[in-house]
């Protein structure tokens, strides 16, 4: 009697254990290890991929309303349309999203030139970066109210996008390139006069976050600029080469959309020789590039049509790439997992009938993708 009871209790006791942890393994998200695969889910930038992302762009790069100017007025005579005061950048609700939506779009071309929506691309491109409009967004940007407008989120895309046209292999990008020019040259020369300026750096998960500003630019200044290439490098330098113990645990703040740790290491990548970074990160953030599950989990957005929320799935794309970056260049196969497991976790999510978030968010998508491609 005494031994079937033992049984019956043991039984039980297994198929509790069991119910468990079944239940434990359809409601969470499996967490990245060092024994699993990254390149198992590691998504690929293909057609399909093209697809889905360009239409956020090409439908709102020439959408008007809803719109945030973020302008300083200097009298009543700066109350015009947005299409008036930035006839190249007024769609995809703001300024600096109607540029990177360009750049989505400049992108998808260079990457799949016989895309087949690529000709309609390439038209709505040519109708907004014009000369005239490109010279008409120059003199907003020399306003005496305006000098820092976008200071330097805007003007990191501006060159990114400049850099896109740039190096396209389409005649007729390149053509943009050239009418962009007097704005990117604007912006490279804002940059040098503004980072010297800069006691300190900006270390938050927005749109001023200085590491972010001068990542995206050291990318164009290597290729285009060495005065201001040289500045990016010592400006990092003296700004982040000390710092020790980043607190990524905290991260991240409700409305982020950068990680201002990350986005500081993918910087110091670039401006550090390897074994020099390797040595740094390891001080900066001890145990990360090991075991990156303990630290970051990707972050959920509780609601979508809330623009300042929707932040989240962004910072899901921005955490993304810059854990593919450090993975490629470190060859690490956890951070590629934990890239991984950011991207797809939000990738979905883009197409959620909310323009807070569809603005914009394939732009980021896009350059995780690029980052893991």
């Amino acid at each position: 009697m005494k031994l079937t009871l033992v049984l019956i209790v043991s039984c039980m006791i297994f198929s509790l254990a069991g119910c468990t942890a079944s239940e434990k393994s359809e409601g969470e998200v499996s967490k990245p290890g060092a024994d699993d695969n990254p390149m198992a889910d590691k998504p690929k930038f293909d057609k399909s991929k093209a697809e889905y992302l360009h239409k956020f762009a090409f439908e709102c790069i020439d959408k008007e309303y809803p719109n945030k100017l973020g302008q300083v007025l200097g009298d009543a005579s700066y109350l015009k349309p947005p299409k008036e005061l930035h006839p190249a950048f007024y769609g995809c609700f703001d300024w600096h999203s109607s540029v990177h939506g360009h750049w989505t779009l400049t992108v998808i071309v260079n990457r799949f030139p016989d895309f087949e929506k690529n000709d309609a691309i390439i038209e709505k491109l040519k109708a907004n970066i014009t000369k005239e409009n490109i010279e008409n967004e120059v003199k907003y940007f020399d306003d005496k109210h305006n000098k820092n407008y976008e200071r330097t989120y805007g003007w990191a895309w501006a060159l990114k996008l400049s850099e896109a046209l740039q190096e396209s292999e389409n005649e007729e990008l390149n053509q943009l390139a050239k009418s962009l020019d007097p704005l990117t040259k604007l912006i490279e020369r804002k940059y040098i006069e503004f980072l010297p300026k800069l006691t300190y750096p900006i270390r938050v998960g927005e749109h001023t976050n200085t590491a972010f500003g001068l990542s995206f630019a050291y990318d164009y200044a290597k290729k285009h600029s060495k005065e201001l290439e040289a500045l990016i490098a010592k400006r990092s330098k003296e700004y982040y080469l000390e710092d020790k113990g980043c607190p990524l645990t905290w991260e991240p703040s409700g409305f982020d959309f950068l990680s201002p740790c990350l986005e500081e290491a993918s910087l110091m990548l670039k401006v550090l020789p390897k074994e020099d970074f390797e040595k740094w990160l390891d001080g900066f953030l001890p145990g990360f590039r090991n075991a990156p599950e303990n630290f970051i989990q990707p972050a959920k957005v509780s609601d979508a049509s809330d623009g300042k929320l929707a932040h989240l799935d962004g910072l899901n794309f921005s955490r993304a790439w810059c854990l593919y970056e450090m993975g490629e260049a470190l060859e690490n196969k956890n951070l590629i997992a934990a890239a991984n497991e950011h991207f797809n976790f939000s990738y979905r999510k883009i197409d959620s009938g909310e323009y807070a978030g569809e603005h914009w968010l394939a732009s980021f998508a896009a350059y995780a993708l690029i980052k893991g491609n």
